[in-house]
């Protein structure tokens, strides 16, 4: 199985070749402009199918409040949008994205969301928030994003050093099935497309590991079975605290 995997998955790669020269000279950065767009749309779908996945996880994010100000979250990849109508009331959210084209759909988001206070969009990779204080909020939130940054272990030091003490980093990604598994064949054959199709996303990260390694006090991470397409059926969700 692992001779096949290894074949058809480099016929994928001679496949996207084409796709490889267009990112090596530029062209394939038009599609950064419409792949805001696609999320857009797909987020829809994508809430609506992990809508009780989602509400239990944000269920608890107000406990992570400090004292009597507003709960202070900081969500990375904020992409369109899609998780601001899980938090809780009166909350301030600082949105990072490296993609600039996001920033139009954002505010879409935005107007149908007035229960919480929106304070600034800040273009910024996951790995080199600069921009963000140490210790300056009390959750992070990072949904669907470990899978397309380009340095895992370091968007989850720049997590940790956002974070106040005590204070939380929620997740909610799709990672690689059980190498026993057909899902686990394909996501490793079909990656060298998915990941031009997802502007950087790879389907076939043990991303869980990172996490129990990133210097967290305390983990709470468990293993689901989205009800989604095969490829990103398997995923972790949970929360770390500082």
């Amino acid at each position: 199985m692992t001779f096949l995997m290894n074949f058809f998955t480099f016929i994928f790669k001679v496949i996207t070749l084409p796709l490889q020269l267009m990112e090596v000279v530029g062209i394939y950065g038009i599609y950064k402009r419409f792949f805001p767009f696609l999320i857009y749309k797909i987020s829809f779908t994508y809430n609506k199918k992990m809508n009780d996945k989602k509400k239990d996880l944000f269920s608890n994010l107000s406990e992570f409040t400090k004292g009597n100000g507003p709960l202070r979250i900081l969500e990375i990849g904020c992409g369109s949008g899609a998780n601001f109508e899980f938090y809780p009331s009166g909350c301030k959210v600082v949105c990072t994205d490296p993609n600039p084209h996001f920033e139009k759909y954002l505010q879409k988001s935005l107007a149908v969301n007035d229960h919480l206070t929106f304070e600034r969009f800040v273009v910024a990779s996951g790995e080199d928030m600069r921009a963000v204080k140490d210790d300056s909020v009390d959750v992070v939130v990072c949904t669907l994003v470990l899978c397309s940054v380009h340095d895992v272990p370091r968007t989850l030091q720049e997590a940790h050093r956002i974070l106040r003490p005590g204070g939380a980093l929620y997740f909610l990604e799709h990672v690689v099935a059980d190498p026993s598994s057909w899902t686990y064949f394909f996501q490793h054959v079909l990656q060298p497309i998915w990941y031009y199709f997802g502007d950087g996303c790879e389907v076939v990260r043990a991303t869980w590991k990172h996490l129990e390694t990133a210097g967290f006090s305390e983990l709470k991470l468990r293993h689901i079975e989205a009800p989604l397409n095969f490829m990103i059926k398997p995923h972790i969700i949970g929360y770390a605290v500082k």
